[in-house]
């Protein structure tokens, strides 16, 4: 070995030992950059572990909210933020040079999907530009926002290794796929298993040992492609599950054939079978997008995604099924779809939570609309949406005794399921949240 490869080794050697020492003592001063449903969970549960915790968002709204202790996130109790706050152990700024105070930075940006189905990387490659102005030696760098295979090494490494500073020695670089579910009581940003994987060995172990002094449990792998693909895996998965699963619910309403009872009874098999639940479509940030993030990739190297094309097209036909669903039971009550009053029952895009994102309740207001259809919706979790070109904003349960049609989009806990029952002409339950009543005027998906 030369003189300058053990010269090398040995700074490299110091640069990790120091940063490792800082991580294990609690003295690293931790940055998440990106302050929304996965990063200020992750923010807080650092803090609650004893670091420094800086947050920084561009959003100054956000900022200003945590600084102040109150929290904007469901998962996240204000009354769990606050005294974190009061304690100076968590601060937010809009200000990315705060990065040169700063031991590790975590990025947790969006990644949506452009009208064309690939990648927009703006949120990551603008992250990334701050970070790289203000990178500096013993940093750990980690991304955690969904995105498709080579990201970390191809988009992320070649922007900050503009600064002169090399991967493994000077600084570390590593993936972990965020896995938050959130409204999930059970499972969150502390107990979900954590996976993460480096540019570099040593890069790997840096990030393990960082994850392990603040969750439960981390599972190391052999390299950032590795990482980023889990979460692909992971969710497309469940999307062409989910696709099966409506297909088959599609094929059961044409032979009459009740697909909650057939679902139900195929689970009593106790191996060779997960149940997968039907439903108006796929909403989120996660479920209808990071399947294509891998559809996207895969064309790059001559290889086409078919079942993530194909189960993409059963889940995004789901909100039309569910309308023409309304506007057959509305005919068999003799009414027209056009002129009725459509109540639409939760509108996020899952149960007990609050976000919108991709929900297909906005697509079957929309497509409601479009037939003429007079419609509202009632949602204890959002106060207003936008539809198209304009506020709507939700109103009171009761309304259902007014409607022609009330449909169940979104089977929040909080609703009272018997007065909705007693109180509508005619329901649509896309849900199968009205499973134990028994009614003439249920229609189900």
């Amino acid at each position: 070995m030369s003189t300058v490869t053990e010269a090398t080794d040995a700074i490299s050697q110091s640069t990790a030992a120091i940063l490792t020492d800082k991580i294990k003592s609690r003295r690293a001063r931790v940055g998440v950059v990106g302050l929304g449903y996965v990063g200020l969970p992750l923010a807080v549960e650092y803090a609650k572990a004893g670091f420094d915790v800086t947050g920084i968002d561009l959003n100054e709204h956000k900022t200003q909210q945590v600084n102040a202790g109150i929290s904007y996130i469901g998962d996240i109790k204000t009354e769990e933020l606050a005294p974190l706050v009061k304690a100076g152990k968590l601060r937010a700024t809009t200000d990315f040079s705060a990065l040169l105070e700063l031991d590790t930075v975590n990025i947790a940006v969006p990644t949506p999907l452009r009208k064309t189905k690939d990648p927009d990387m703006s949120y990551i490659n603008a992250a990334c530009h701050e970070i790289a102005q203000y990178l500096h030696a013993g940093l750990l760098v980690i991304l955690e926002s969904t995105t498709y295979p080579g990201t970390t090494d191809e988009l992320v490494l070649p922007l900050l290794e503009k600064s002169g500073l090399k991967v493994g020695q000077d600084f570390f670089l590593c993936f972990s796929p965020e896995r938050v579910d959130p409204g999930n009581p059970k499972f969150q940003t502390k107990n979900i298993p954590k996976v993460v994987g480096g540019v570099t060995p040593v890069c790997t172990e840096i990030g393990r040992v960082f994850y392990s002094q603040a969750l439960e449990h981390v599972v190391p792998v052999s390299s950032t492609r590795v990482a980023e693909m889990v979460k692909l895996l992971e969710n497309t998965f469940r999307m062409i599950n989910i696709g099966l699963v409506n297909e088959i619910a599609i094929m059961c309403d044409g032979m009459g054939i009740n697909v909650w009872e057939i679902i139900d009874a195929a689970a009593t098999k106790p191996f060779g079978f997960m149940p997968f639940y039907p439903g108006p479509g796929l909403g989120g940030h996660c479920i209808p997008i990071d399947p294509f993030y891998l559809s996207w990739k895969t064309k790059q190297v001559g290889i086409e995604a078919r079942f993530i094309e194909l189960a993409g097209y059963i889940n995004g036909q789901m909100p039309h099924f569910v309308v023409q669903k309304i506007q057959n039971a509305l005919n068999d009550h003799s009414k027209p779809l056009k002129g009725s009053k459509v109540l639409v029952v939760g509108t996020s895009y899952k149960r007990d939570i609050d976000d919108v994102r991709e929900s297909p309740a906005l697509d079957i207001l929309l497509l409601l609309e479009r037939h003429g259809a007079i419609v509202s919706y009632t949602d204890p979790h959002v106060e207003s949406i936008r539809l198209g070109d304009r506020e709507m904003k939700s109103v009171s349960e009761a309304e259902a005794a007014n409607a022609d049609c009330v449909v169940i989009v979104t089977d929040h806990s909080s609703f009272d399921y018997a007065k909705l029952v007693e109180r509508s002409k005619l329901i649509v339950d896309s849900r199968n949240a009205l499973k134990k009543f028994s009614s003439p005027n249920i229609v189900r998906l």
